[in-house]
């Protein structure tokens, strides 16, 4: 067992994630993903539990949704050496007069938005339905690349200038 910041304990224990304080211990069930495990910071506050996010600098409800939220962030920033500054999470915008938020947002060096991340909770099915939402969600911001993930299964798309479509890719696009 590893001790982490403010006397957490942590450790995987088969699919779940497990962490005790010096006075609590708690057992969550996480579902394990297709993408890198990460060791969260979690706590507790009474029958809730929070993850502390790397972007935002503070804790956040630990939800499913949220569980995918923070493997892509620690995925792309850790993993794919992706720089932190021009990463973004729950990013606000406006479309169509209403007030949204993006998931994820990858700005490019001379920030401009170049990578968007739609997050669903991993037993949302990757559909069409994600697909329009985050289309929709780009007419906005343009940005050139896009993923859809539940965690388990990720599309990845690129901006096909030629054809004035998204295709979809195998893979990350490039680190801007």
């Amino acid at each position: 067992m590893k001790k982490g910041s403010g006397g957490l304990a942590r450790s995987l224990v088969g699919k779940g994630l497990f962490c005790s304080c010096a006075f609590i211990s708690i057992v969550i069930t996480l579902p394990e993903l297709n993408l890198p495990a990460i060791e969260p910071q979690l706590v507790k506050k009474g029958v809730k539990v929070f993850v502390f996010d790397l972007l935002r600098k503070k804790n956040i409800l630990l939800t499913p949704e949220e569980w995918v939220r923070q493997h892509w962030i620690h995925f792309l920033i850790l993993s794919k050496g992706f720089p932190k500054g021009l990463v973004t999470s729950e990013r606000g915008l406006i479309y169509n007069g209403l007030q949204k938020r993006t998931d994820l947002l990858v700005f490019d060096r001379q920030g401009a938005p170049y990578f968007l991340i739609e997050c669903k909770a991993p037993e949302v099915e990757i559909n069409q339905k994600v697909l329009s939402q985050a289309l929709a969600y780009n007419q906005t911001l343009k940005c050139p690349f896009i993923a859809l993930s539940n965690g388990n299964r990720h599309i990845f798309m690129g901006y096909v200038e030629a054809e004035e479509r998204y295709a979809q890719q195998l893979t990350l696009p490039p680190i801007p």
